[in-house]
């Protein structure tokens, strides 16, 4: 069975977000049982499998300039899919990963879901098994 992994809202910046096409019911990362990773944020949307999943942790504490809404890092090739400042997880990728948001290629995401350790605890699982 797949599982979904929603984020963790915060209203007051539902204006940034809320562009994206955000829903908060559907948009999140799945865990699916055919062995992907699909993270959504609105109409943004990047897939891989679950077995190119190298680690995963989590980071607390962004600026909100920084976090909210779908960012491309201007230092890396990161990915995040932000909707809050409190917390993520930061998830890393073995090869590089397109999503629909860039033309270029990401090494990592990371994505304000509500449950942290819940989605450690999946990729973590699924990386002691590969």
């Amino acid at each position: 069975m797949s599982r979904l992994f929603p984020y963790a809202l915060d209203l007051k910046f539902f204006a940034m977000w809320l562009p994206f096409g955000v829903r908060p019911t559907k948009d999140g990362v799945t865990i699916t049982e055919e062995g992907l990773f699909k993270a959504t944020f609105g109409f943004i949307r990047l897939e891989t499998r679950l077995d190119n999943v190298t680690e995963a942790h989590i980071t607390r504490d962004y600026r909100w300039w920084t976090a909210i809404g779908a960012w491309t890092s201007f230092v890396d090739d990161g990915l995040s899919f932000g909707t809050n400042t409190k917390a993520g997880v930061c998830v890393h990728f073995a090869d590089k990963v397109p999503s629909s948001l860039s033309r270029k290629d990401h090494s990592a995401l990371t994505v304000t879901v509500a449950d942290l350790e819940g989605l450690v605890q999946v990729l973590e699982r699924n990386e002691s098994q590969t």
